[in-house]
């Protein structure tokens, strides 16, 4: 058996960069269990949009925080990080190693570095503030922000609806300012934990090819009919689901604001926008021990280079 004790392995990086093929092949190779760092991929709605595994890839290796959300959930990173310890823990007491896969770079970082000393909050002051929210608009919530809470205020867009009723419900919960408690040490969730970093960061050129083949796979698949399911529920456009990279373009094809060829350019652009906004994050936030300048398509040397370092 593989000896898992206490390491954690990360596969980050870019969208479309082969992280997840990667994460199953070492999960098959070291007795691993894959464990989420997609937010999108932890929305059970959007499988097709978000490139979650399918079920044959479930069927070879343990997956876990996949789909456990239903798009109505406004999911935080700490709701994330909480749940990726526990499965992590889940892992060392039955011998198996966690690799933690995914592009979010704010989960991985406060699953290394640790989260803010912030508590719980009550379900009733969420529900107090997403019902005002509703009645009133997000606009005049952020202006409401903006009375006792000025320093976040001027940082949070007014169109940023998980930020700001998290800002806000956290002064309803304590009494204190966001921007105060994100002043405070940080908590590590597993201070025991032996972190080993891989980095997928191929070159632009072959992840731009990559990025619009996907997207075409994901239209034959028929990631349409999962965009025109989620426009049925008429659910809040702010909801993180509802952001997700090509379910905005291909919500205004279904309104019939755009032609199916005009909203498949704009999804595939804004998927490159979104790598290299994920490239400028992970350039300057994350530390990698094994860095890797290619998409990941079954190379060996790679896994070889990932065990060395475990």
């Amino acid at each position: 058996m593989f000896d898992a004790s206490h390491r954690v392995l990360i596969i980050a990086g870019l969208t479309a960069s082969g992280k997840s093929a990667l994460a199953l092949d070492l999960a098959q190779d070291c007795d691993g269990v894959v464990i989420n760092a997609d937010s999108m991929q932890t929305y059970k709605d959007i499988p097709i949009i978000s490139a979650a595994p399918t079920e044959a890839d479930k069927a070879k290796a343990p997956h876990k925080l996949y789909g456990i959300y239903d798009a109505a959930y406004n999911a935080t990173v700490v709701d994330w990080v909480n749940k990726a310890a526990e499965e992590i823990k889940n892992c060392w007491e039955n011998g198996k190693l966690p690799i933690v896969v995914g592009g979010t770079g704010m989960y991985i970082d406060y699953l290394i570095k640790g989260t803010t000393p912030i508590p719980e909050i009550d379900p009733n002051i969420r529900e107090h503030v997403r019902k005002w929210c509703r009645e009133n608009g997000l606009r005049n919530l952020h202006a409401q922000l903006k009375e006792f809470d000025p320093e976040t205020a001027a940082k949070l867009p007014s169109s940023d609806l998980g930020r700001v009723t998290k800002a806000c419900e956290v002064y309803l919960q304590t009494g204190i300012p966001i921007s105060e408690w994100f002043k405070k040490g940080m908590i590590k969730v597993l201070p025991e934990a032996h972190f080993t970093v891989t980095e997928l960061m191929p070159l632009k050129r072959e992840l731009d090819d990559r990025c619009f083949e996907r997207f075409d796979h994901m239209i034959q698949k028929g990631v349409l009919a999962e965009v025109v399911h989620l426009a049925e529920r008429r659910l809040d456009e702010n909801l993180p689901a509802m952001k997700a990279v090509g379910v905005p373009e291909l919500m205004r094809f279904i309104k019939g604001e755009v032609s199916l060829d005009n909203a498949i350019m704009m999804a595939k652009l804004r998927t490159r926008q979104y790598a290299k906004r994920q490239r400028t994050w992970f350039t300057h936030k994350l530390r990698a021990d094994v860095y890797v300048e290619k998409c990941y398509s079954g190379q060996l040397h790679i896994i070889n280079d990932v065990k060395k370092r475990l």
